[in-house]
């Protein structure tokens, strides 16, 4: 993995949407904990949290009064998102704050000239300081995820492993292909992470056999589990990699990264290989 820190440098960041319209499925989770270990890995990360219940802000430690400058001023009057960057207590990791400020903004975006692109002309600037920027999008497939899903190259759906899973993972997929014919030709679905996937639940193993069938291989094969520790780490202001590093859930994530690595390298090195 430090040979993909090496590797990025001196590319603009890669930006990655975690997006699911479906609350409760691990995706602020996900965006602190992955971006937690990538950083980990020797690289540069910004978490962007662009859902106004400031859940990734609050998992960072972040209190309302660190929030006075965030995501809603750039995106909204057009301010530079370079000033609302905070650093974390996770060396390599940055964040730009989410606050009340941005419950309004769905409204105000639906007035707006050119509302699809406000965030991906906000983030331009900070590309070249980033290997990886990831987006905490609202449970809502509303103005900001539209914004999100423009502004990056992939998306990363954190998926419980639930009954209406499929169901919900079909809309997401038919709005990702809309804002990909309309808007953003390159964007993909980089993966789907299992979350919450509790072993001694037969109902579990069913939705993730379901899954990848559908899915095939844009499945990752890291599951995240119910994890105590997982659960207990934003209430501490921390990522559950700082706050129990045994953990499983640590341990899925760093996992997780590792993963994503490998198959963000396997892509890079193919065209190389064509050649």
């Amino acid at each position: 993995m430090v040979e993909e820190a090496t590797a990025r440098r001196g590319r603009n960041a890669r930006v990655f949407a975690i997006a699911n319209q479906k609350g409760g499925v691990g995706k602020t989770t996900t965006a602190i904990n992955l971006g937690t270990a990538l950083a980990a890995c020797d690289l540069k990360v910004l978490v962007v949290d662009l859902d106004p219940q400031g859940n990734a802000s609050t998992g960072f430690g972040l209190t309302r009064g660190d929030r006075k400058r965030n995501i809603y001023k750039p995106l909204i009057e057009g301010g530079a998102v370079k000033e609302c960057v905070v650093p974390t207590h996770v060396p390599g990791l940055s964040l730009v704050p989410s606050a009340v400020d941005l419950s309004g903004a769905e409204v105000e975006l639906a007035q707006a000239e050119e509302r699809e692109t406000r965030l991906r002309s906000a983030l331009a600037p900070l590309l070249g300081d980033y290997d990886y920027i990831l987006v905490d999008c609202p449970p809502a497939l509303g103005f900001l995820t539209l914004n999100a899903f423009v502004a990056s190259d992939s998306v990363l759906v954190p998926l419980q492993a639930e009954f209406y899973a499929l169901e919900g993972l079909s809309h997401l997929m038919r709005t990702i292909e809309r804002v990909r014919r309309a808007f953003n030709p390159n964007l993909e679905i980089q993966g789907v992470v299992l979350t919450m996937y509790d072993k001694r639940n037969n109902l579990c193993d069913m939705v993730a056999s379901d899954v990848r069938e559908y899915l095939g291989d844009v499945v990752y094969d890291t599951v995240i589990p119910r994890n105590v520790r997982i659960s207990e780490a934003p209430s501490h202001g921390k990522p559950v990699l700082l706050y129990d590093m045994k953990s499983t859930g640590a341990q899925a994530y760093i996992k997780l990264a590792g993963e994503m690595l490998r198959r963000l390298r396997g892509q890079a090195d193919a065209p190389a290989m064509a050649s």
